[in-house]
């Protein structure tokens, strides 16, 4: 039978998680200081090769000042009779499938731990290794928060519909509609979990002006999941999933204003209200900043919208600082055009806001659960 935590419990929880990193970390920089929190960071790679989060602790060094750590829940498969003594790090790299790995939750699990506490307050790990196809995806992801409790603030990045990536998934296809997908959410809504989902908005290289294939679908789901904290990766865009909405030889700045439209009507749906949007991956910056009037667009609906941005680097298993920093450095023509309220909250306030009170209820649902966090 689960017993509901005790108040004086509760609260003392509330103070332990919710307050902010650097507060709790006791470390140099003060939360007030630093340029951004990390929305969406892969620590390892699609063969689970990365950095050591020690080196990633330099690399952040007093520039980013939280981050979420996760790894890629798939795995590329390295076959002989495909690549012969060529490795694949990267699922472009041939055409070998991809298949899921679960252990990938336990090592960054292992990672968080190995540091001491005022670290641990710096990141917020999230869980992947699941098939979102699974019936069980579900129950793995409650397995993973009973066997590592005090450890996981959310789900995610996870993948259902990806360019290029989806048709090399090993198993079946995954689903907007599938009722798997369904019972992920409802736990994460259930427990607390930040979910951070990646969906492309559209089939790869669509060029006509109608709605995008994928629409419909997500915010169906979206919808049926109100009570869960959302973000959407990529505001749904990809490497060749664009914001093309009118025809292809349209100027540029047409094109990604009707996407605008798009992200902004949703963004004004009362009924969509629990769903944020990251910026992350330079694969999106380009449509951001393809020419200043891009830019100044993006600048104003994210002004009139300042509580719902997000800002992530995607970056995977980067080797130094100029690499983690390359998008947030390219950003600078967009961070100009916002409002300094807008620009606290898309590059830090975002994320403090919503980690911090998924970490809050997660370490309550644990609690509820008679868990325990492991030192």
């Amino acid at each position: 039978m689960c017993h509901r935590p005790r108040a004086s419990a509760l609260l003392a929880l509330l103070l332990a998680t919710a307050a902010p990193a650097a507060a709790q970390s006791g470390d140099e920089h003060h939360a007030d200081q630093y340029e951004f929190a990390d929305s969406h960071f892969h620590l390892t790679n699609y063969v689970q090769e990365g950095t050591d989060v020690r080196d990633f602790l330099r690399i952040m060094g007093t520039r980013a000042g939280r981050s979420t750590l996760f790894g890629i829940p798939l795995q590329q498969t390295w076959s002989y009779a495909n690549s012969g003594s060529y490795a694949p790090t990267y699922y472009l790299q041939t055409d070998a499938p991809l298949y899921y790995y679960s252990f990938t939750d336990a090592y960054i699990a292992m990672a968080y731990r190995s540091l001491p506490p005022e670290q641990r307050a710096r990141f917020d790990p999230m869980i992947t290794g699941f098939d979102p196809a699974d019936m069980y995806a579900a129950a793995h992801i409650r397995r993973v928060l009973r066997t590592f409790p005090g450890v996981f603030t959310g789900i995610g990045e996870f993948t259902i519909h990806k360019e290029f990536v989806s048709s090399k998934v090993a198993g079946e296809a995954a689903s907007l509609t599938n009722p798997a997908l369904d019972s992920i959410l409802s736990f994460a809504a259930q427990s607390g979990l930040v979910v951070l989902i990646h969906n492309d908005i559209d089939m790869p290289f669509a060029k006509k002006g109608t709605e995008p294939v994928y629409l419909a679908q997500m915010k169906d789901l979206l919808r049926r999941h109100r009570n869960a904290t959302i973000i959407w990766a990529h505001m749904g865009l990809g490497r060749v999933v664009s914001p093309v909405l009118a025809d292809a030889s349209a100027p540029t700045a047409e094109r990604n204003a009707g996407f605008g439209a798009i992200v902004e009507e949703m963004l004004a749906d009362p009924t969509l209200r629990h769903v944020s949007f990251d910026i992350s991956w330079d694969e999106v910056a380009k449509y951001l900043l393809a020419t200043a009037e891009t830019t100044r667009r993006a600048a104003a609906m994210i002004n009139r919208y300042p509580d719902r941005f997000l800002f992530g680097s995607d970056v995977v298993a980067p080797k130094d600082s100029a690499q983690y920093f390359a998008l947030f450095d390219a950003y600078k023509p967009l961070w100009a055009l916002l409002t300094p309220e807008a620009s606290l909250k898309v590059r830090r306030g975002n994320y403090e806001r919503l980690f911090d009170a998924g970490r809050t209820r997660v370490r309550a649902w644990e609690q509820a659960q008679g868990l325990t966090a492991t030192r």
